[in-house]
C-alpha cells in the first residue's frame, strides 16, 4: 500500500513558487499519494491536520514552517506518531543543513521517499510561572534589574506566531533548531525586511547593523540549575542550540547534534565595539567558541533573565521579554532524514 502524504506549504512565502512546487510534488507523487494543502490563513494548519490525520506530514518551506507544523502536532498530541518529511524552500533552512537533508527541492523528495524516520530532541518552553528544571524562583536580583519585570508578561511573549505557535503543551513555545536571545535576535529584526531583495546574504546586514549598535543586556543564565553568568557583566548574545547553525549556515553552535539529549549553550560578552565586530566575524566563521569572553556549555534546562531581550526563535522573532526558559525533550519527534 502506497504511503499517504499530507503536503503544506505557503505560496506566498519567498522560497514556495509555483513551479518548484509542482515539481517537488510530481516526484512524491511517483511514490506515494499525496494531497496539497496551502497554508494561507491562521486556522490552515489545524484544520489539515484534523482532515488528514492517517497521512504523514510533509512541510514544503523553511525552520519558520517546520516549527509551527511540530507545534502543532505536539498541541494535538500527534507528534510521537506521525514523523515529519520536509522539502526544505525557506530561507535559511538551517536544521536540513545540520540533517544533510538535500537543499535542492526535488532531492529532498526523494529522500521523503526513499529515507528514514529519525528521532530528534525538542526544546520546550517551560509555563508562565514556572522555573524548569533549571530555574531557581529565590535566586538574587540581576544587578541593575527590577526585580517586579520577571513577574511581567515574558513567557505569554514567546510567541513564534503563525498556527500551531505558542501551543506547546501549555508552554509558551518550542525550538527545533535554535533559539538566541540579544544581538542575534536584533539582527534578524533588521535583516527582516532585506530578505526580499537580498535573501540569505540580509541576514549579514541585518548583524552588521545591529553589531553596531547593540551594547548588552545584563542577563543570568542558567545552565541545568548552574549559575553559568551572574548579570553583572553586559551579555552580547546568548545561544542555545539543539541544531548546529543560524541563519542560513552561520554555525551558531558548531558542535550541536540535534539527538544527543543536550543542548548546546553560548554566551558571549563580546560587548564592547571592536569585540563585537570580532565575534561577528568569528562567528560566521564557527571559532567564536575561541574567543575568551566567550563561554560554552550544555545541558537539559536553561534559563534566561534580567533586562527584557528579544529572541528568535527558529526564524521568528520574539518580542523582548524579562525572562525565557526552556527544557529539552529528548527523541520527541522524527523527521525523515537520509539513510546513513
Amino acid at each position: 500500500m502506497a504511503r499517504r502524504l499530507l503536503a503544506m506549504g505557503n505560496p506566498a512565502a519567498g522560497g514556495d513558487d509555483e513551479a518548484t512546487r509542482r515539481a517537488v510534488l510530481g516526484v512524491l507523487g511517483g511514490g506515494a499519494d499525496v494531497v496539497f494543502r496551502a497554508l494561507e490563513r491562521p486556522d490552515d494548519l489545524d484544520r489539515a491536520l484534523a482532515e488528514h490525520p492517517d497521512r504523514e506530514p510533509v512541510v514544503l518551506g523553511g525552520d519558520g514552517t517546520l516549527h509551527r507544523v511540530v507545534a502543532a502536532l505536539l498541541a494535538r498530541g500527534e507528534l510521537e506518531r506521525r514523523p515529519v518529511g520536509l522539502i526544505p524552500m525557506g530561507t535559511g533552512n538551517d536544521l536540513a543543513r545540520t540533517l544533510g537533508i538535500p537543499l535542492d527541492p526535488e532531492e529532498a523528495a526523494h529522500v521523503v521517499l526513499d529515507g528514514t524516520p529519525r528521532p530528534l530532541d525538542l526544546l520546550v518552553e517551560d509555563p508562565p510561572g514556572e522555573n524548569g528544571r533549571g530555574g531557581d524562583a529565590s535566586a538574587p536580583d540581576v544587578p541593575g534589574e527590577d526585580a517586579s519585570d520577571r513577574s511581567g508578561p515574558g513567557q505569554d511573549a514567546f510567541d513564534a506566531g503563525g498556527p500551531g505557535a505558542g501551543a506547546a503543551g501549555g508552554s509558551g513555545g518550542i525550538v527545533i533548531n535554535a533559539v538566541h536571545v540579544g544581538v542575534g535576535a536584533e539582527a534578524s529584526r533588521r535583516a527582516t525586511p532585506l530578505k526580499p531583495v537580498l535573501r540569505r546574504a540580509a541576514y549579514a546586514a541585518g548583524a552588521l547593523l545591529a553589531g553596531v549598535r547593540s551594547k548588552g543586556w545584563r542577563l543570568r543564565v542558567r545552565v541545568d540549575g548552574e549559575l553559568v553568568a551572574d548579570g553583572r557583566r553586559r551579555v552580547l548574545m546568548v545561544g542555545v542550540g539543539n541544531g548546529a547553525s543560524i541563519g542560513g549556515g552561520t554555525p551558531l553552535a558548531p558542535g550541536a547534534r540535534p539527538d544527543d539529549g543536550l543542548t548546546d549553550v553560548i554566551v558571549s560578552y563580546a560587548v564592547s565595539p571592536w569585540g563585537r565586530l570580532a565575534y561577528g566575524v568569528l562567528l560566521r566563521l564557527g571559532r567564536h567558541p575561541e574567543r575568551d569572553d566567550v563561554a560554552t556549555f550544555r545541558g537539559r534546562a536553561v534559563v534566561v533573565e534580567g533586562e527584557p531581550v528579544p529572541a528568535n526563535a527558529d526564524g521568528e522573532l520574539c518580542p523582548p521579554a524579562p525572562r525565557r526558559s526552556w527544557t529539552l525533550r529528548p527523541a520527541a519527534w522524527r523527521i525523515v532524514a537520509p539513510r546513513s
